[in-house]
C-alpha cells in the first residue's frame, strides 16, 4: 500500500526479490496540474509495467474494497507514504500489517519527517518499521536504521538515502517475519517529542527574525519540494518568492532585519546576527534562477526588504 516513488522503490525490492504480490493498493487517479490532465500515481505507473493487481478505493472503509481485500488473502500488508487505514483493514492480514516510516520513531511521527529531520537541524535521521495499531506511527518497534544528515543534504537527497534505506528495511522485516523471528518493542516514551505535521504554506515561510543557521535548515529541509518562501516588498509591489538555495554568512551589522543589499553579483538578506545570501531562487511565472541572472534585469526600490 503506497503512492509516492518512495514506495515505488520499496515495492520493487519486493518484485525483485520474488515475493509474491498479490494487490498493490494506491490512490485513485486524479487531475492535477494547470490543465488539470488525470495522472496515476507513480505506484498504479509501476503496477502496470510489472502487470501487477492494483486496487484504488476512494474510501478504505468501503465494504466491496475491504471483500476484495479478503479475497487476496494477504499474509503480509506492507505499508509506505499511504493513508491511515482503518482497523478492519489493517488487522486482515494473518501476519499483520506493518509500516515503513522516515524517521526514527517515535521522534517524528506525522506526514513530513524527512522534511522536518532537516528545518530542525538534525544530524541524524533513519528509518523505522512497525505494525500500525490504530493511532499514527505509534505501534510497536520491529527494526531501525540510522543514517548521518549531512550539513548539505536537501530534502531531495536525504528522500534518496532514506528511500535506500527504507527498502533494505522492508525487506529485513518481511525476511524475519516469514521465518517467524521477529521481535517487537514498545516505542519508548521521550519528553522532547517532535511531530512532523503536514506541511503548508504558513510553515513553509522563512521567518526572517530566526538565527542564519535555522534559516539556512528551513530552506534545505523544503528543497526541491515544496520550497521555503518569502514575501518581497519592493516598494509599491509584493512578490512572492520561492527560495531553494542560500548560504549563512555570520557577521554583526546595524541594518535592520530584512533588508535587502544587492549589487551586480549577490542579493543578501540582513538577519540579526549576519546576512542570508541568496543563490537560487524563483519568482512568480519564472523559471528557477541564480542571483547573477536575475540581477541583470530587476532593480530594487530604495526601501525593499523582505518579510
Amino acid at each position: 500500500m503506497g503512492t509516492p516513488d518512495f514506495a515505488v522503490h520499496v515495492l520493487d525490492g519486493l518484485v525483485q526479490q520474488q515475493y509474491n504480490i498479490v494487490g498493490v493498493v494506491t490512490a485513485p487517479d486524479r487531475p492535477a496540474g494547470r490543465g488539470q490532465k488525470v495522472r496515476k500515481s507513480a505506484i498504479k505507473t509501476y503496477t502496470e509495467l510489472h502487470q501487477l493487481n492494483v486496487l484504488q478505493p476512494e474510501n478504505l472503509k468501503d465494504s466491496a474494497f475491504v471483500t476484495e481485500l479478503e479475497a487476496l488473502e494477504p499474509d503480509i500488508q506492507v505499508v509506505v507514504a499511504f493513508r491511515m487505514l482503518p482497523k478492519v483493514v489493517w488487522q486482515l492480514p494473518k501476519y499483520g500489517t506493518f509500516n515503513l516510516h522516515a524517521s526514527l520513531l517515535p521522534q517524528y511521527r506525522g506526514a513530513a519527517p524527512i522534511n522536518w529531520a532537516i528545518m530542525n537541524g538534525e544530524k541524524e535521521t533513519g528509518v523505522s518499521t512497525f505494525f500500525i495499531d490504530e493511532k499514527i506511527d505509534t505501534g510497536a518497534l520491529i527494526f531501525q536504521n540510522k543514517i548521518n544528515i549531512s550539513r548539505d543534504d536537501t530534502v531531495g537527497t536525504l528522500h534518496d538515502k532514506l528511500m535506500h534505506e527504507g527498502r533494505i528495511l522492508t525487506l529485513k522485516t518481511v525476511d524475519a517475519i516469514c521465518n517467524g523471528q521477529i521481535s517487537t518493542i514498545q516505542q519508548p516514551k521521550v519528553t522532547n517529542l517532535k511531530t512532523a505535521h503536514k506541511l503548508n504554506r504558513e510553515n513553509c515561510k522563512i521567518d526572517w527574525s530566526k538565527n542564519g543557521e535555522q534559516i539556512r535548515n528551513h530552506v534545505r529541509g523544503l528543497n526541491p519540494y515544496p520550497g521555503a518562501w518569502a514575501l518581497l516588498d519592493n516598494g509599491k509591489n509584493q512578490l512572492n518568492v520561492k527560495i531553494y538555495e542560500v548560504e549563512f554568512e555570520k557577521t554583526d551589522h546595524q541594518f535592520p532585519i530584512g533588508k535587502i543589499i544587492a549589487d551586480k553579483q549577490s542579493m543578501k538578506i540582513c538577519i540579526k546576527n549576519g546576512f542570508i545570501r541568496l543563490i537560487q531562487f524563483k519568482f512568480p511565472g519564472k523559471k528557477q534562477m541564480d542571483v547573477k541572472s536575475f540581477l541583470n534585469g530587476f532593480s530594487f526600490d530604495l526601501n525593499a526588504k523582505m518579510v
